[in-house]
């Protein structure tokens, strides 16, 4: 291949599309890495790096850190229902997603940290007091399907063996079970729904594109005695295969 300047990463990306739709790369496998591009072509790795980001763009390609570019599946994602404001749900739903026919699991990581002023904000309490921060990973079939951030104080569950929500005695049973060990009833959360698009980390982790359209749901659980919000969570779904219902009708 000949040429240089700006117009590099053009000829490079062509050739990397021609070769997928030849079949000679099938849909999720490999591609060539930079190296390899900078051999084949004789361009240098930045015209390779721009030939992948336009392949990206284009829902072509996906880059997975530390492992390398591969070609897009294609193949349409189901439609997953999230059923929201449920006080009794465990953990990611898992009724309502079993319902559907897929395996929910999770991972998560539990840390302390002082409350941001948002956090703080979110919670009634003061900039800088402690909190428990949750971070998951909700799996869906043994595939990334969302993703959460979570906030308690520890002014309510800092003394309490509730304090670690996916580890101890009462791990992994969900916010309204876990306070309502410590005589907490949070009742039904306050959801508040919104769109916006997938930053560059979250996209790497669901393997599509930045910037693709995604629900970001704010929680918050609220004693319901005192009225003070005891949690709060921030949930990012991808919009391409999730959709959110609330209410039941009667009987289901």
């Amino acid at each position: 291949m000949t040429g240089s300047g700006p117009s590099a990463y053009l000829q490079v990306a062509e050739r990397i599309r021609e070769r997928i739709a030849s079949g000679e790369y099938p849909p999720g496998s490999q591609l060539p890495s930079l190296a390899e591009i900078r051999a084949q072509y004789g361009f240098s790795h930045g015209v390779g790096q721009s030939a992948y980001r336009l392949l990206e763009q284009e829902g072509v390609v996906l880059a997975r850190q530390g492992r390398g570019y591969f070609v897009r599946p294609q193949e349409p994602r189901p439609t997953l229902v999230r059923r929201g404001g449920a006080a009794g749900a465990v953990g990611p739903d898992t009724v309502g997603l079993a319902q559907q026919g897929v395996t929910p699991t999770w991972r998560s990581h539990s840390t302390t940290e002082a409350a941001s002023k948002e956090i703080a904000g979110r919670l009634g309490i003061e900039p800088g007091d402690p909190v428990m921060h949750t971070s998951y990973v909700y799996l869906v079939n043994g595939d990334p399907g969302y993703l959460a951030e979570s906030w308690e104080t520890m002014a309510v569950t800092g003394q309490a063996l509730i304090v670690l929500p996916e580890a101890g005695p009462y791990g992994g049973i969900g916010v309204a079970a876990r306070m309502a060990v410590i005589g907490i009833d949070v009742g039904e959360p306050v959801e508040e729904v919104t769109a916006r698009g997938l930053n560059r980390a979250e996209a790497q982790t669901f393997t599509t594109l930045p910037g693709a359209p995604a629900l970001a749901i704010r929680r918050t659980h609220y004693d319901r005695a005192t009225g003070r919000p005891v949690e709060t969570a921030d949930f990012v779904l991808p919009g391409e295969h999730w959709s959110t219902r609330y209410g039941r009708p009667p009987g289901d």
